[in-house]
């Protein structure tokens, strides 16, 4: 028996811009009061975790290769 793939359903909640890596802290939070008012599963939220520490790490890189960038052009 053959089945269609899975699909996830999409889910809607506020989160807020993420720029800097510091601005994860704030959309982590808002992930913790979607979970904890019933907005999103706490599967949901594991996900959308997963999203968000994935996106700050981008951030932190990109933000550390501008310093680095920054520094080798004071000592070039």
């Amino acid at each position: 028996m053959l089945a269609p793939p899975r699909k996830d359903a999409p889910v809607e909640f506020k989160l807020p811009s993420m720029v800097t890596a510091h601005d994860a802290a704030q959309a982590a939070a808002a992930v913790l009061k979607a979970v904890s008012e019933g907005d999103l599963t706490p599967t949901e939220g594991a996900q959308v975790m997963g999203l968000v520490d994935s996106y700050r790490r981008t951030l932190e890189t990109s933000e550390l290769e501008t310093r680095i960038a920054a520094l080798e052009g004071q000592h070039g």
